[in-house]
């Protein structure tokens, strides 16, 4: 096992809170206080949780400059006001950068106890084979 740090504790809260005010934001119908106040607590998060220098280099890397530019970009806009159009950069910049991720975070929670048996049933279960890419997938 590996020793997880007090800093790395602090980031998973950070960004537990920032995915938290991120919600509210769109829930109140796009507060720009919450959704401004909750990317910089998620970025903020994710620095403490892998660290500043990986987290720059995460961000920075030649093949995930769209998506880098297009989710930085969203939260500038988010910043500058326009909370609609800045979620939508947003959305599609996490989407690009974290796409990779997406089929093992969606693999996991399929083993949670409760939140699996909603995953695995019938019509969701189909829609997440296809955005994980597993179509061979059956369930047991």
């Amino acid at each position: 096992m590996f020793e997880i740090t007090d800093t790395q504790k602090i980031g998973v809260g950070l960004a537990g809170f920032g995915i938290s005010f991120l919600f509210l934001g769109v829930l109140l119908l796009f507060d720009k206080g919450l959704l401004a106040i909750g990317n910089l607590l998620f970025i903020s998060g994710l620095a403490c949780v892998i660290g500043p220098w990986r987290t720059l280099s995460f961000f920075f890397q030649r093949h995930k400059m769209k998506a880098s530019i297009s989710f930085l970009g969203g939260i500038l806009v988010v910043l500058m006001g326009w909370p609609i159009v800045g979620m939508i950069l947003e959305t599609y910049g996490f989407i690009l950068l974290f796409s990779g991720f997406l089929p093992v975070a969606i693999n996991f929670l399929r083993r949670v106890p409760v939140l699996g048996t909603l995953l695995n049933m019938p019509g969701i279960s189909r829609l997440l084979d296809i955005i994980t890419g597993d179509s061979s997938r059956t369930t047991f």
